[in-house]
């Protein structure tokens, strides 16, 4: 004898198909978002709930990052990867060209639409530029941080990282170059720098200003900078090791010229001289640089006001002294670009080409 089966039952079994194939649907329509943590003060932890300054940063791990915000699997298909754990005044050449490596490899599968880094806040505008030189791919890379720790009353890394696989989710966040998503805004990688020693509202863009805003887990964007980055890039660190060595001359009133003649004598590939107003020369410097020049390192002219054009021929004869101006880089970023185009060439009109392309 045949039993007959039971309506509610069926209705029951076919609710749950439905919904599971719909989930598995929605699932699938998600972009694919990589997070690579890298420690900071996003992965920190303080003594108390009140620990806002001098707590350890690097300890919580990539997968505890991601599980402390559900709400990513709203948004995203999110999976983890921890690259380093460190705290960001600790970031060396050899970790940007490692990151770097593992950036382009994974943009380069098509199951990455777009990847976050998890940084710490110190180096993040510097790893953000050289990652902007260097992603051969249009595909969304968001540096995202936090200036206060995980433990903290007001931990602002869990939306900063929301808001950050947001950005790197989007359609709209395609060929704009490597952002920095903080404080619900959107910055540009080039162009930002952190203003502030603890405050949540740190980074800013000064004068050219922040690309955009990000809100209710959208990107809104009102500016993009029209220099060129990632894929549009001449530099290619598939086969480097190594970058040259580059150091950076603070210019204050009373300057010696002790520490550049230091870091010549220590190999120094280039020098970036982090001048008072328009990178002026101290008249005590202005021979050590000089005879670096003449004995083979490249000089670059920068400024340590942080906004404005660095003129060329303005405080120094550049076309005479051999020199090469930073443009609106601040000295950090500087010496970045220099490092890589010394990988290109030593020929101080095309460095000075690259300061105003990039």
């Amino acid at each position: 004898m045949i039993k007959t089966c039971n309506p509610r039952w069926l209705l029951a079994l076919f609710c749950l198909v439905t919904a599971m194939a719909a989930a598995q649907a929605q699932t699938a329509k998600l972009p694919n978002v990589m997070v690579l943590a890298t420690g900071g003060t996003i992965a920190g932890t303080g003594a108390t709930s009140t620990t806002t300054v001098g707590y350890t940063a690097a300890t919580v791990g990539v997968d505890q990052l991601i599980k402390a915000v559900p709400e990513l699997s709203k948004i995203a298909n999110v999976k983890g990867e921890q690259v380093f754990q460190i705290a960001s005044e600790s970031m060396t050449n050899e970790h940007w060209l490692a990151l770097g490596k593992r950036v382009n490899a994974l943009l380069a599968q098509n199951d990455v639409d777009g990847i976050v880094i998890t940084h710490g806040t110190d180096t993040m505008e510097e790893t953000g530029y050289f990652l902007d030189l260097v992603v051969k791919s249009r595909k969304p890379v968001i540096l995202v941080g936090a200036m206060r720790p995980s433990t903290a009353l007001s931990a602002d890394g869990p939306i900063n990282l929301y808001n950050a696989v947001a950005i790197a989710g989007s359609p709209d966040a395609i060929g704009k170059g490597v952002m920095l998503a903080l404080n619900d805004q959107i910055h540009s990688a080039r162009d930002v720098t952190k203003t502030n020693t603890s405050t949540p509202d740190s980074f800013k863009t000064p004068e050219l200003g922040l690309m955009g805003y990000i809100q209710g887990g959208k990107p809104f964007f009102y500016r993009v900078s029209t220099r060129k980055h990632t894929a549009d890039t001449e530099f290619d660190i598939a086969s480097l090791s190594a970058l040259p060595q580059v150091d950076i001359v603070y210019g204050y009133a009373n300057m010696n010229p002790v520490a550049l003649d230091a870091f010549v004598a220590a190999g120094a590939k280039g020098i970036i001289h982090a001048g008072v107003g328009d990178g002026s020369l101290a008249a005590r410097v202005k021979p050590a640089l000089i005879a670096a020049r003449k004995k083979g390192t490249i000089i670059v002219r920068s400024s340590r006001v942080g906004q404005g054009i660095l003129a060329r021929n303005g405080e120094a004869n550049d076309d005479e002294l051999d020199f090469v101006a930073a443009d609106t880089l601040n000295p950090q970023k500087a010496r970045i670009l220099l490092m890589l185009a010394l990988t290109k060439t030593n020929n101080t009109r095309e460095i000075q080409r690259m300061f105003y392309t990039y």
